[in-house]
């Protein structure tokens, strides 16, 4: 089945690479019309999902996550018109001089060829990482859990009817239908047609990936996000960010898993900010100041400050300085999105210059991260590792630069 599909993708994306801009464009709102005009057959097939997660035992976090709404799909169908509106990243100058021969030497932006994804129980992605693919001037191989597989295959079926309606091949977005381990394993070994392969998952497919690829690939990594409420903070901003980058969506990696207060502010602070967190159903986990202060947490280990619990749950702990704020960091995070609350100039410098984090906010909630809320108009993931993108991957990221020297008949 890959042989067929990788072909396929490889001979899409030769055509994509020379469509235009206007093409392009055209055909991304084609896919958001037919997603719209799909959306109650997508619903259709995800409640058959969904009924079979259920089934399953999948968690409630999961589930949040393979869930679709006529909103969601709306939401699907907007962004994929937010792609559209987006400068065409492809054939764009990054910069140019002139030899001492006289050749003109051009650095451009220039598609990969065929981006693979390999993700889990969000059938949003289909369209995400599609579109922003096909609008890099790349083909895609997409492959979901098999929790969202009836979902994934109805989303993919109306974006292939809107890429064939605008005279594109229809194999320019496909979706592999096994989703295997042994499926995944295939994609990661498939040097043949894969140019980049993002991994969207947990800890066992990123293990997966880094023992098995032989593909180029760019980790979308875990979120175990913090905040620091500094000395200087303003603690009815901190109290708010704190719940929102908690449970506005517990389920997703850019969701705060872990708060850091400063010793100075922590009797004010904690108090204020637990009770807001209980009553949205956050269970705590605090270090030994902490549950002096607030004794209903519980204990928290070692194991909890390292954990992506995507649930409501927090660890909490109270730190003497900045800079223990920043080591504990560096010792417990995943270098996702990492926020300092504070009004403190100094503080702040010395918490973005110290933390090693994709993300760094500031007086914000980690909920920012995210490549719809950088302006990109979706994102195919958030890399948490340095070569060859870093943080939200948006369509820059999806192309890679090339060299044009334009001469007169120099010779060498």
């Amino acid at each position: 089945m890959l042989t067929k599909i990788g072909r396929e993708a490889k001979d899409a994306s030769r055509v994509v690479a020379r469509a235009s801009t206007t093409q392009k464009n055209a055909a991304l709102e084609a896919m958001a019309e037919r997603l719209l005009a799909a959306g109650p057959g997508i619903l259709s097939a995800n409640a058959e999902d969904m009924e079979q997660a259920r089934t399953e035992g999948v968690s409630g976090a999961l589930l949040e996550r393979l869930l679709l709404s006529e909103a969601r799909v709306a939401g699907m169908a907007t962004g994929l018109r937010q792609v559209a509106g987006l400068p065409d990243p492809i054939g764009i100058l990054t910069d140019g001089w002139q030899l001492y021969n006289g050749l003109q030497v051009q650095r451009q932006r220039a598609p990969l060829g065929v981006v693979a994804v390999i993700y889990e129980a969000r059938p949003n992605v289909t369209a995400d990482a599609g579109g922003l693919a096909f609008k890099a001037g790349n083909a895609s191989i997409l492959r979901g859990s098999s929790y969202a597989l009836r979902s994934n295959l109805a989303v993919t079926r109306a974006l292939q009817e809107g890429l064939e309606g605008s005279g594109l091949p229809a194999s320019t977005i496909q979706l592999l239908e096994d989703p295997s381990r042994d499926g995944a394993l295939a994609l990661m070994t498939a040097t043949e047609w894969v140019d980049l392969l993002v991994p969207r998952g947990g800890p066992g497919l990123i293990k997966a990936m880094i023992e098995n690829a032989t593909v180029p690939y760019v980790i979308d990594g875990a979120g175990n996000c913090h905040v620091y409420v500094d000395s200087a903070a303003d603690l009815e901003k901190a109290v708010a960010i704190t719940v929102n980058a908690k449970v506005q969506r517990p389920g997703v990696c850019n969701a705060a898993e872990s708060l850091l207060v400063h010793e100075t502010v922590a009797d004010d602070f904690l108090p204020a900010v637990a009770a807001a967190l209980i009553a949205e159903g956050v269970e705590l986990r605090g270090d030994d100041e902490s549950r002096r202060i607030v004794p209903e947490m519980l204990e928290a280990t070692s194991d909890d400050f390292a954990t992506e619990f995507l649930d409501l749950i927090m660890s909490v702990a109270v730190v003497p300085s900045v800079d223990a704020a920043v080591d504990h960091v560096l010792d417990y995070g995943s270098g996702h999105t990492d926020v300092i609350v504070s009004e403190d100039y100094s503080a702040v410098q010395a918490f973005v210059a110290g933390v090693d984090s994709a993300v760094t906010m500031v007086n914000a909630s980690t909920r920012f991260t995210d490549g719809e809320e950088f302006g990109f108009g979706a994102e195919i993931g958030i890399s948490t590792q340095k070569l060859h993108v870093r943080g939200p991957m948006g369509l820059e990221a999806l192309t890679c630069e090339r060299y044009v020297l334009y001469g007169d008949g120099q010779i060498r």
